[in-house]
């Protein structure tokens, strides 16, 4: 599914809008220096675009837009439909890493429940958080569907398409701090609700090393 979103007013869609489309080389710059594996690749965007009205995807159109759409059926066998809706995507030029933008601007953001209704919707995506913990070698008795759903989905779809796929892809998890359009969130407050975080769901910095970049971005650096 392609969502249209038009230009955000505020909070981290509005950022990160800002980021991609008017300070993409230097956010590019930034993020390919997580990612030494990538020498010399050169990153480009995909989603929001100005000229595409700042568009987000999902399901199989997140894949397509990646240029991995070959690869649907197997989302469909992994994760019921209506899955996570991307804030950005984007990927290097010669097809050497695939990145995916999940943006937050205070920390309540980072709180979620699943919502799925069907049982069997529901044990799909349990199945599917079992083997990403197995994965990333997590307590596969802890219960990502409470709390921190959203983040964990993220990671799902994330474990797809390393392992799956086969693909090499990122998780950027782009937090902004001082946000004054809505919550300003300053660093410290980042760092301790992610530090508990990541300890509630059982994760380590080094079990996400080469996998997630954690990103934070004072708006100060974006808002020229």
């Amino acid at each position: 599914m392609k969502i249209p979103q038009g230009k955000a007013k505020r909070g981290s869609q509005k950022w990160l809008q800002h980021v991609i489309n008017r300070n993409s080389a230097i956010f590019s710059r930034a993020i390919l220096g997580h990612c030494p594996e990538l020498d010399g690749a050169e990153l480009e965007w995909l989603s929001p675009l100005q000229k595409d009205d700042y568009a987000e995807y999902q399901d199989n159109d997140f894949l397509d837009v990646l240029g991995l759409g070959k690869h649907a059926p197997k989302l469909r066998e992994f994760w019921p439909s209506r899955g996570p809706v991307w804030d950005g995507l984007g990927r290097t030029t010669d097809g050497s890493g695939y990145f995916l933008i999940e943006a937050k601007a205070n920390v309540p953001e980072i709180i979620s429940d699943c919502g799925a209704k069907s049982s069997a919707s529901v044990e799909k995506i349990e199945a599917a958080l079992r083997r990403t913990q197995k994965w990333l070698k997590a307590d596969s008795r802890l219960d990502w569907t409470k709390g921190f759903y959203q983040y964990a989905n993220r990671l799902a779809h994330l474990y797809f398409l390393n392992e799956i796929v086969g693909a090499r892809a990122y998780l950027i998890n782009l937090y902004f701090v001082h946000d004054t359009t809505h919550i300003p969130t300053e660093s410290e407050a980042w760092e301790a609700a992610l530090t508990l975080q990541k300890k509630l769901m059982g994760l380590e910095k080094e079990q996400l090393r080469g996998k997630v970049i954690d990103f934070p971005l004072h708006i100060s650096k974006v808002e020229q």
